[in-house]
């Protein structure tokens, strides 16, 4: 039994393109399957690679940011990385080697020919740019302030209670 044999009515990229157009993102489809959008954020702007992969029927985000991680404090981020993943309950980050690169990854599985609907595509948008928002000063702080994973991921998760 072949599982991947289900027709498709629409190309999800096609409402990613109009949800980018809606927000006046600035975007390129580069391809049919590929759309890159850059989004601003309080921290850094967001460079956001959506990617259908018909062969899994999955819509794959993967959102980074630029921070190179130089060569001495990778070891570090990766320890980072492992204590933001442990918060994470969607999605996950990366280092991306090839360009020194940390990327929030995660992706929404649409098997069977099941169609992916505006909100899931938005919640999948704003739930990286989220995610990015929240750690992106842990990763500073590991990268240009040499300080270690724990003291990074300790103060960006510190919630005050209360009003002054």
């Amino acid at each position: 039994m072949d599982f991947l044999d289900a027709e498709r009515l629409a190309n999800p990229m096609d409402m990613v393109e109009q949800i980018a157009t809606s927000n006046d993102w600035a975007f390129d489809r580069a391809t049919e399957d590929e759309i890159t959008i850059n989004v601003t954020g309080s921290w850094a702007e967001y460079q956001i690679s959506i990617t259908w992969m018909d062969d899994i029927e999955a819509l794959h985000i993967a959102c980074a940011f630029d921070l190179k991680v130089p060569e001495p404090r990778r070891a570090e981020v990766r320890k980072l990385l492992g204590l933001v993943n442990e918060q994470s309950w969607v999605g996950h980050f990366d280092l991306w080697n090839d360009e020194s690169l940390v990327l929030y990854r995660n992706a929404l599985l649409l098997a069977g020919g099941a169609e992916a609907s505006d909100r899931q595509i938005e919640v999948m948008l704003s739930t990286a740019t989220d995610a990015c928002e929240r750690y992106y000063s842990a990763f500073q702080f590991v990268v240009w302030a040499g300080k270690s994973a724990r003291e990074s991921i300790d103060a960006v998760i510190f919630e005050t209670a209360g009003r002054a």
